[in-house]
């Protein structure tokens, strides 16, 4: 059976021109969006699942997916404030969604099959889709609690603007992860990656290889619902009621089913350089990293 791709678009707003996910940044006006979904197809996934905004949808519809359907099959999952347990309702004041494994959990009903979850807006590179289509397809029928996520060498994701967040992996001898930490400010200095320690003061050093995740995660159905089960533990915790801006995210499911022994999750290594706008000034690089790349064959002048 062929793995899903599963994209979060939640984010997306309705102003069509002022939205990092849908800037045109290819020679052709290529999304970051359309040359992830040109790999993922290219990679053996069969089908796409997008969540998004319900208020967003005719024009999703008319301006994302219209480009897509024909190629692959794909489908559309709603996230909103109030997608709760029974039991639960939204607290007062609260505006901000619930985070990305809520966004997650709103893919149960359309997803019956291994998936990978990532980000609308960060190009991940071909090798990343290849080396997690493998992982997924090779599952063996109704494997639960074996879930990967693609580990990017930390040298590979960095921005010539400015600092970078990234969740810094550390794994077993089997390259299980056994932790993600985030680390908020992560640069290169006269060559060397380091970032900068807790107490706020102390840059430290790390090698180029370091995985770290760029929120390329892949799971098996099971996910779901052990994602049901601690949303309702996350919620009925009195400090995330009180912080209206608390949020239910991948990094804490997967690390709290590690804690419990009820799931792996194997570090991919990929070759793969990631980029994206972090900074308004990344803009340029990033149009001409995409030109370099159909000048050099590697995307062909029309994906859809």
């Amino acid at each position: 059976m062929k793995p899903t791709l599963f994209l979060l678009a939640a984010g997306m707003g309705s102003r069509y021109g002022g939205l990092k996910q849908l800037d045109g940044l290819g020679p052709h006006g290529e999304t970051i969006m359309d040359y992830s979904i040109y790999d993922a197809i290219n990679a053996g996934f069969g089908k796409l699942v997008f969540v998004i905004r319900r208020d967003f949808e005719e024009d999703f519809r008319r301006i994302v997916l219209s480009k897509y359907e024909g190629h692959i099959p794909c489908e559309v999952v709603f996230q909103s404030l109030d997608a709760l347990p029974e039991g639960f309702t939204v607290p007062e004041g609260r505006t901000k969604p619930w985070g990305t494994n809520h966004a997650v959990m709103m893919g149960e009903r359309a997803i019956r099959e291994p998936f990978a979850v990532l980000n609308c807006d960060d190009f991940y590179d071909r090798d990343s889709f290849r080396v997690m289509g493998k992982f997924l397809s090779e599952l063996p029928e109704g494997s639960t609690g074996r879930y990967a996520m693609v580990g990017f060498r930390v040298g590979n994701t960095l921005s010539e603007s400015g600092t970078v967040s990234r969740g810094v992996c550390e794994t077993n001898e089997r390259k299980l992860l056994t932790s993600v930490v985030e680390r908020t400010k992560i640069q290169r200095f006269d060559g060397v990656v380091k970032y900068l320690d807790d107490d706020g003061e102390t840059w430290v050093s790390i090698p180029d290889t370091t995985p770290v995740s760029m929120n390329f995660w892949g799971f098996t159905p099971d996910y779901f619902a052990h994602s049901r089960e601690f949303f309702r533990t996350f919620l009925s915790d009195p400090r995330n009621q009180a912080n209206l801006k608390s949020e239910f995210f991948i990094p804490l499911m997967v690390d709290t089913l590690i804690r419990r022994g009820e799931a792996t999750c194997e570090v991919l290594d990929t070759t793969s350089r990631w980029f994206g706008v972090t900074y308004p000034e990344d803009r340029p690089e990033v149009v001409e990293k995409f030109k370099k790349l159909h000048d050099e064959g590697i995307y062909p002048d029309k994906m859809f």
